[in-house]
């Protein structure tokens, strides 16, 4: 596994691992990521993170108890919750003398020619300047992507946007396993594959928690996607004590899926 010299890295946190399944943001686990990433700055690595969490907060802010299911009720929710998502980047980046920046995008940002050149520019005159951007899609006004959108896929066309090398997807699962872990004991963990490769997709197949729209297979087509333009992806646990130092230095940890033209 070749992660020891990616200048670019997109780093993306899911929902459970943000809000500690769903009790609120968890400032502990944001402060280690952001411990994480100073430290990939100072090595002189380029570090941009697209983060979930902001329904999932503003739910927990307005004491609901369930993903609800009308559109403008998730967009009030997103709206609340990304106050706080902002307010604890800020703060635990600030710990280590680090701005971050609030980007917020949809697909038809991406889709955009004009849109999509603005997107670029601003995300790599941020990485100049030595900001760590917040990336989150802008649930606040999309509709179709709240309920079928997902970050793991934000995460790779933001990779291919800045034209990323490393795309690390931290979850609550080790990685990529022959079957579901949850209901299969003897389920595997699989090391290295290619990205894009159509087993894959029938190996990642399962349902997300409550809390995420995505699964095990959002994640493998996210690395499909990164892989088009050569970017590699590694699906890992963020509970793993400093999962991000330990990969960029070339530690085994998770699933490694490497673009098709770069095994």
């Amino acid at each position: 596994m070749n992660t020891k010299h990616p200048k670019r890295i997109v780093v993306k946190v899911g929902s459970s691992l943000v809000t500690n399944n769903g009790e609120g943001l968890d400032h502990a686990a944001i402060g280690m990521w952001a411990e994480q990433m100073a430290a990939l700055l100072k090595s002189g690595h380029e570090v941009l993170m697209v983060s979930s969490g902001a329904i999932a907060e503003g739910m927990q802010r307005l004491g609901w108890t369930k993903r609800p299911q009308e559109i403008h009720q998730l967009q009030a929710a997103a709206a609340i919750g990304q106050m706080g998502l902002v307010q604890v980047y800020e703060s635990c980046f600030a710990r280590f003398n680090l701005h971050s920046a609030q980007i917020l995008l949809t697909n038809a940002d991406l889709a955009n020619v004009e849109r999509n050149a603005n997107a670029k520019a601003t995300l790599e005159t941020l990485l100049k300047l030595g900001v760590v951007p917040i990336i989150n899609e802008n649930d606040t006004v999309v509709t179709d992507e709240i309920k079928f959108g997902d970050n793991d896929n934000l995460a790779a066309l933001v990779s291919n946007l800045i034209q990323a090398d490393l795309l690390v997807i931290l979850t609550d699962q080790g990685g990529l396993y022959s079957a579901d872990p949850r209901h299969h004991a003897d389920a595997s963990l699989l090391s290295h594959a290619i990205a894009g490769d159509p087993t894959l997709e029938k190996m990642a197949g399962g349902a997300a928690s409550e809390l995420s729209k995505g699964g095990m297979l959002t994640k493998v087509l996210a690395a499909k996607i990164a892989g088009q333009m050569g970017a590699s992806t590694v699906i890992a646990s963020g509970r793993e004590p400093n999962v991000l130092t330990r990969l960029l230095v070339g530690e085994k940890i998770g699933t490694y899926l490497s673009p098709a033209n770069k095994n």
